[in-house]
């Protein structure tokens, strides 16, 4: 992993904590955070992304008033966690994260535009940023504020791939549907749901991971990925 250094306006530089695969890359992945942060669950996300070839970059989100906020996966870690959610800028995000991926697709060997992946937070945040940029391709794991924001699908030129939960307490049944019809008949945009929770793919949280739907669920990004960004 490195560090590289983005510009985002007259706010000053983030981080973004990039991952190079052991082979020269010709693909790039935005993965953007969970409310815990870049830490090791990301981390791990990362990891995978560049052993499937990818180069990988995750922006460290609460750069502006929180930089390199990392929190443990547990209550504690949630309600702190939580907390920053609320002070963060939601459109000024989505603008660090659209810098990010610019500077991803600038980098030798790159030759399409970024895939945007995002968890928790960060697939409302993907989709945010699929809506105003043109990454090549979307994955958005058990983004809540989603089904707020189908508005804006007319904006989305990408394939998109969604993933819920059936039994999250965050995001109701009714969203996840909501969504099913604000997709259906639309080239490129699959929706999936597995009998979990939120969060399940975090495997460093006892209160979230869910085994059999985290394997599931990455089956189906990774086929995902290489159909429409072969890495």
């Amino acid at each position: 992993m490195r560090t590289d250094r983005v510009a985002c306006g007259d706010a000053g530089e983030m981080n973004l904590f990039t991952w190079v695969p052991d082979t020269p890359p010709r693909a790039a992945v935005l993965l953007v955070q969970e409310i815990f942060g870049v830490g090791p669950y990301i981390r791990a996300v990362a990891e995978r992304l560049a052993e499937a070839g990818y180069l990988v970059g995750a922006p460290d989100v609460f750069w502006r008033f929180a930089p390199n906020w990392e929190a443990g996966h547990d209550q504690a870690g949630l309600t702190e966690s939580r907390a920053k959610v609320q002070q963060l800028d939601f459109p000024a995000a989505v603008g660090d994260c659209i810098a990010a991926l610019g500077h991803l697709a600038a980098q030798p060997g790159i030759d399409a535009a970024p895939a945007v992946m995002g968890f928790c937070l960060g697939g409302t945040l993907a989709w945010a940023v699929a809506a105003n940029a043109e990454p090549s391709v979307c994955v958005s794991y058990y983004g809540s504020g989603v089904p707020s924001m189908l508005g804006m699908i007319d904006q989305v030129a990408c394939p998109t791939l969604f993933h819920f939960g059936n039994a999250d307490a965050y995001i109701p049944n009714e969203g996840v549907d909501a969504v099913g019809a604000a997709i259906a008949g639309r080239e490129g945009f699959v929706l999936n749901v597995e009998t979990a929770g939120h969060a399940f793919d975090n495997h460093e949280s006892e209160m979230f991971w869910n085994e059999n739907a985290s394997k599931a669920a990455w089956a189906k990004t990774m086929s995902f990925l290489q159909l429409y960004l072969p890495s």
